[in-house]
């Protein structure tokens, strides 16, 4: 009897000295909760790669309300932690990430770190001047209507070199014919009131937003099945718009 009262007394101790486990800053409701796993000092959080019942639990709104929680972490440099190796494992067998989201080619911008996101989370396609073709659009149909995401995202950025280049409608092999997809947007712009060059930070800035609504709108009119699940609410499809020097997303829904 006296050596099992020692023997507990001995585990309790030893439970209470362990480092508290920390959970995700998920919200989306509760069964994201439910993926919270432990966490050690030298492996960081081991998260439980999305199932499709959990997925499929998800609304456009909450998935687009964890994203600008996501964003104001990463702003305060308190990403979570994630053992990457451990999510490589756990998502090989499948993937049912929450959104889409469409990114400038520019390499200043991590979009998982932006959101504080992990692997298996998110699609990621990227084209200089986050503009949409037929083979995005594909891309953007898979990833919703067979792979069950529930938010599009298309990201833009100040000083695009991409709208820049729009601005000074640069000729030079492919990115020629890759600007004429921003081009549209730029002649739209002549109404301005400022110096519209590419030396004119605002102008560039004014240009890359008009850009991103212009994506969205496209998005909408040239996918059907995009619009439709839209319409009904099954998805979420928003602009963005990333700050260089700050990291925050401002959204435009």
């Amino acid at each position: 009897m006296k050596k099992s009262l020692i023997y507990c007394i001995a585990v309790c101790s030893y439970c209470l000295a362990l480092p508290s486990c920390k959970t995700t800053n998920e919200t989306e409701n509760a069964p994201t909760a439910q993926r919270a796993t432990e966490v050690n000092q030298d492996q960081g959080l081991i998260e439980r790669v999305l199932t499709a019942e959990e997925q499929a639990a998800l609304t456009p709104d909450a998935v687009l309300q964890s994203f600008k929680e996501g964003n104001q972490r990463f702003r305060n440099n308190d990403l979570t932690r994630r053992n990457h190796s451990a999510q490589v494992r756990a998502s090989a067998i499948g993937q049912y990430p929450k959104a889409v989201v469409l990114s400038c080619l520019d390499s200043r911008i991590p979009v998982e770190d932006v959101f504080d996101k992990g692997i298996g989370d998110v699609f990621v396609a990227r084209v200089a001047g986050n503009f949409v073709n037929e083979d995005i659009l594909g891309s953007m149909e898979f990833g919703c209507k067979v792979a069950g995401s529930k938010l599009i995202v298309v990201m833009g950025h100040e000083s695009c070199g991409a709208v820049q280049a729009a601005i000074d409608d640069v000729k030079m092999g492919n990115i020629t014919a890759m600007l004429e997809n921003i081009r549209p947007v730029v002649l739209l712009t002549q109404d301005y009131q400022g110096e519209r060059t590419s030396k004119n930070k605002g102008y560039v800035n004014h240009v890359s937003k008009a850009n991103v609504a212009n994506t969205v709108q496209n998005i909408k009119q040239r996918s059907p099945i995009l619009r439709e699940m839209a319409d009904k609410n099954e998805i979420k499809i928003v602009g963005a718009f990333y700050d260089m020097e700050t990291g925050i997303v401002t959204f435009v829904e």
